[in-house]
């Protein structure tokens, strides 16, 4: 197998375990969603949605995104073989983050009655808020031994620590509704917490590593470099996590606690079950580009990669779900949910366009470019809000959708414009015949939807649908050999 052949195959190994595992956690959030929009219904799911948005808030603006500039320092420092320096990178990652943990939650204590009145409009949720503080402690341990994992590049321990702790989380959620309504919202959230993270120590703890003693100022001092990035990857998560909770304040505002419940619902469908393939190629490719990110054509040859297999993956799913998107909506969700269609449509269509996007992304975070991601963050960001409150102002919930699209065409447009002008990496011209293939299809599907449901709707559907998995199949089959790729595989596992 040469050499080219072989790198295709790494990247759709390292998707297909990780990405394996997402069948089962599709279906554990499936059911979790399911009870929470059959017994909280959407009232219940805004409450929710703003609970976890105020927790995810916080913890990105105290968690100095470590989680992912850790990352990039663990994976770099094994590639050099050296068994010390991993070490003492872990020992300073988890130095710092007991400090960001222990701050963040207090905090987030002291802040609960600002942050009730900001997200509900009173200060009925105080205490709820305070409760949930608990959980950011667990969840910042937990990202912590998940870098390590990702960083050292243990896909199969990442993946059994994803199928197991959602798992346990859907034990003592569903319960929980089922029986305490509204009521078990915040309990849910903090054991959720609490049990990945005993997951994630699991795996962790089968690591081996030598314990390097240090002290909180030393692993400052020494982490610097990790901080550096860190806070400025912190500062994006906090802008995207604050535009997505003034985002939210500006729906509950115009349209009511139901409409969060019912933006939420779509939100989870495109940023979870389909996002879903994302995390899987994400998992393996950041620590790979990162092992790599001072050559900058092995980064190109990865970026190209990644992003051809991105897109011939994304492809029939993007289709398959544009027709079957009313039938997704009820089976996940109820018919309660079925407004959210619209928006469904408008940006799955964009997810094509992220794709792309989301590889060439990676190659700044990679690259440890600081001053390019922020500036790049705070544009995105802003960008993101204002054509999210527009669209909701002119178009309602579909008109979310539509905004969803603009902005990844915009993103997909800018992030090739940097990487090309910054670093000279770029796409070549024969990827973007498949790319303008992909969007040709994913189109005409899109148009077909607003045909009357009969015989010539559902004949476009099947032969659109067909194209498409031929179109991946056949481009796949090139690179990778698919009969070889899984007999291999198979073998692997048993």
């Amino acid at each position: 197998m040469n050499e080219t052949k072989s790198s295709y195959h790494q990247i759709m190994k390292a998707t297909t375990i990780y990405g394996g595992v997402q069948i089962f956690i599709i279906l554990f959030s499936v059911i979790r969603s399911k009870v929470a929009a059959l017994i909280l219904g959407p009232k219940g799911l805004g409450i929710l949605s703003l609970l976890l948005t105020t927790l995810n808030l916080v913890n990105g603006f105290t968690s100095l995104g470590l989680d992912k500039s850790s990352v990039k320092d663990i994976a770099f420092a094994n590639s050099s073989l050296d068994v010390f320096k991993v070490s003492k990178t872990i020992s300073i990652l988890k130095k710092m983050v007991w400090f960001t943990a222990l701050f963040g939650t207090v905090l987030m204590v002291v802040a609960s009655p600002l942050l009730s009145e900001l997200a509900f409009k009173n200060k009925d949720y105080s205490i709820a808020i305070i409760w949930v503080s608990i959980a950011l402690v667990f969840k910042q341990l937990t990202s912590s031994n998940i870098a390590v994992l990702q960083g050292l590049r243990k896909l199969k321990y990442i993946a059994e620590f994803n199928l197991i702790s959602n798992f346990l989380g859907l034990l003592v959620s569903v319960p929980l509704y089922y029986f305490f309504k509204i009521e078990a919202i915040v309990p849910s959230i903090v054991l959720t917490a609490v049990l990945s993270y005993l997951v994630a120590f699991y795996f962790f703890k089968k690591i081996k590593f030598e314990s390097v003693k240090i002290s909180f100022k030393e692993a400052f001092i020494q982490g610097k470099e990790m901080t550096q990035l860190g806070f400025s990857l912190s500062i994006s998560s906090m802008l995207g996590l604050l535009g997505a909770y003034l985002l939210q304040i500006y729906i509950s505002t115009t349209g009511g606690v139901n409409q969060i419940g019912l933006y939420m619902a779509a939100y989870v469908i495109l940023n979870t079950y389909v996002g879903l393939v994302f995390n899987a190629m994400s998992t393996d490719y950041y620590p790979k580009l990162a092992g790599i990110h001072n050559d900058n054509k092995k980064l190109q040859f990865a970026m190209y990669q990644q992003s051809y297999l991105a897109l011939l993956i994304l492809l029939p799913i993007v289709v398959l779900f544009l027709a079957m998107t009313p039938f997704i909506v009820k089976t996940l969700y109820s018919t309660e949910f079925l407004p959210i269609i619209a928006l469904l449509k408008w940006g799955i269509l964009g997810m094509i366009l992220k794709s792309v996007s989301f590889c060439m992304g990676y190659i700044i975070i990679a690259k440890g470019d600081s001053k390019v991601f922020v500036k790049t963050a705070i544009l995105f960001n802003i960008l993101l809000l204002g054509v999210n409150v527009l669209g909701y102002y002119i178009g309602g919930l579909e008109g979310l959708g539509m905004s969803f699209l603009v902005y990844y065409f915009v993103h997909f447009v800018v992030i090739a414009f940097i990487i090309f002008y910054r670093y000279g990496i770029y796409l070549e011209s024969s990827f973007y015949f498949l790319f303008l293939l992909a969007i040709i299809l994913c189109v005409l599907t899109f148009l077909v939807t607003y045909l009357a449901q009969g015989v010539l709707k559902n004949a476009l559907f099947f032969l659109l649908i067909t194209i498409c998995f031929c179109v991946s199949y056949y481009k796949l089959n090139k690179k990778i050999d698919i009969k070889m790729f899984m007999r291999s595989l198979f073998k692997r596992k048993k």
